[in-house]
């Protein structure tokens, strides 16, 4: 068991914590969620120890391990892959390297041999024997080959070293795993391995992502963190947001009866609760949820932004012909020949690992980059509105407010009373629009982006990573805009959720070809022939 008792902590003005109680049990999985800067990854320091809280205490069963995900990807470059990973169980791999120095002495002594079998017994308590085969174990479950493991990190890309202090992490049976935006740069085969161990994980995880699918994957338990304070409950992100949801609707319900309330809620419950999946993290949620009262949710006080794109015209049936496109970027050749045609009521998800190609091909359908061979046609009822991975040149050296910004985009109504309301909108109220455009933090300038998208009234807009930098009210929020959306959509996005929610077509830019398919990505990613065609054309 791990707990945090009157914990409080204070950067200059700003209050992040204040008297914080709570306690994390074993057996369940933590999601920490809360607004941007609210001061998730600080407290994960402060219960790793990374930080010193000004006030209270953090303790952990004496006899207990704790595992932290480190973020620094560059600490091991010398040193070799598996010992790397077998390091994060710190006791077994002092262990080891004392009793490989003392083998390797050339004056072996008596007392080096009572030593070593102190040692020895030690090394076998930890399953120590085991070592090098569980570390191999989970780098080959995370997708780092075998040929990596004698490696040193160096050799490594960004990627591989991620996964790499993943498996640190998971290493040796912790009893209490802290894990920071573990999914980063994970591919999808990777996420689905990790959502695997955890749910089968005895121990206790605290998890801070942004990735719904994959909390409401894991998550047993939501710890949200507002206003200074931590509260706990019970079910996964999705059972959270929709619980609230539900507390605000019931409480300006005022003339319903408390049985009405009751029974709505045993109906929100039960539909949560039929869970198809067996696994103990679904079995532990149906619990949990069969226990809760009215008492036990509660309206959030979480703000969510208003998107909304609303096309100012219907498109036609002819919306976009590409036809042998081809790119070469810094000698690779990122498009090969790529041909497909976009049609009405189309929402296309572009996926795979290469996310330069994908780069390119946004920028090349919208004018910014210009193809080495091929062509492409936009429909004649098309107007297109673009979301660009890069957004600095929108916001550098720009010293317009906001609402001067967004009136440079908002040809029909340009009066500071529309302009301040639609910023309000977007979470931008009083005073602060009067930021200036290069002051924004990364989460800002998204909103500020998608603003201006709205405001355009395009039938077919292009997002490439929109979720980037954004909190999980906005996703959610931006989310729910898209499915909503009339016109149609081409994007990329690492968000599961998000692209499982919104897209009714995939396409996978490989080497040799594409894959397109009308299905949903839980579809695409679970057929076992998709896999074949993969192979076929990398």
């Amino acid at each position: 068991m791990l707990q945090a008792t009157n914990v409080s902590l204070r950067f200059g003005d700003q209050k992040l914590f204040e008297d914080v109680n709570i306690k994390f049990t074993s057996g369940n999985c933590y999601g920490l969620i809360g607004a941007n800067g609210a001061g998730k990854s600080t407290f994960l320091k402060i219960l790793s120890g990374e930080i010193e809280a000004q006030t209270g205490e953090v303790s952990l069963k004496s006899d207990h391990r704790m595992a932290v995900l480190k973020q620094n990807h560059f600490e091991y470059e010398e040193e070799v892959v598996l010992q790397v990973v077998m390091m994060g169980h710190q006791r077994l791999y002092e262990v080891m390297q004392e009793k490989d120095a003392i083998y390797m002495k050339a004056d072996f002594t008596e007392e080096d041999g009572m030593r070593a079998a102190e040692l020895e017994g030690e090394f076998a308590e930890m399953n120590g024997w085991e070592a090098e085969s569980d570390a191999a174990r989970l780098l080959t479950g995370l997708g780092i080959e075998e040929a990596l493991h004698s490696k040193k990190m160096a050799d490594l890309t960004g990627a591989e070293k991620v996964k790499v202090l993943l498996a640190q992490a998971l290493f040796g049976n912790p009893d209490v795993l802290l894990l920071d935006e573990p999914t980063n740069h994970l591919d999808i085969r990777a996420i689905q391995w990790l959502e695997e161990f955890l749910i089968n994980f005895e121990g206790t995880v605290i998890v801070v992502s942004h990735d719904r699918h994959f909390l409401n994957s894991v998550c047993t338990h939501i710890a949200d963190l507002d206003f200074g304070k931590i509260q706990i409950y019970v079910g996964n992100y999705d059972f959270w947001y929709e619980s609230s949801q539900l507390a605000q609707r019931l409480a300006k319900e005022e003339n319903k009866k408390k049985e009405q309330k009751a029974a709505e809620l045993k109906e929100f419950i039960q539909r949560f609760s039929a869970n198809k999946s067996k696994s103990k993290q679904a079995t532990s949620r149906k619990k949990l949820l069969d226990k809760i009262t009215l008492d036990d949710i509660q309206p959030s006080t979480r703000r969510y932004p208003y998107i909304a794109f609303k096309p100012s015209r219907e498109i036609g049936n002819d919306l976009l012909e590409v036809k042998d496109l081809s790119k070469t970027i810094d000698g690779e050749k990122v498009l090969n020949n790529l041909s497909f045609t976009l049609n009405k009521d189309d929402k296309v998800a572009f996926v795979g690992s290469n996310e330069i190609a994908k780069t390119a091909l946004f920028k090349i359908l919208m004018d910014e980059m210009a193809p080495d061979e091929g062509t492409y046609k936009w429909g004649v009822t098309t107007s297109q509105s673009y979301f660009p991975k890069d957004n600095s040149a929108f916001f550098e050296n720009n010293e317009l407010n906001l609402v001067e910004w967004l009136r440079q985009y908002s040809p029909e109504d340009e009066t500071e009373t529309f302009l301040r309301s639609f910023l309000g909108r977007m979470l931008f109220s009083g005073e602060e629009v009067k930021k200036k455009a290069n002051v924004l933090s990364g989460g800002e300038k998204v909103r500020c982006m998608l603003s201006k998208m709205m405001l355009s009234g395009a039938n077919v807009i292009l997002l490439d990573e929109p979720t980037n930098h954004l909190d999980l009210e906005s996703i959610t929020a931006l989310n729910e805009g898209l499915i909503n959306f009339k016109g149609s959509i081409i994007f990329s996005s690492h968000d599961h959720q998000f692209v499982d929610t919104v897209a009714n077509r995939i396409i996978e830019i490989l080497p040799n070809g594409i894959i397109d398919k009308y299905m949903t990505y839980d579809e695409y990613v679970n057929d076992p022939e998709i896999d074949k065609m993969r192979k076929q054309l990398s």
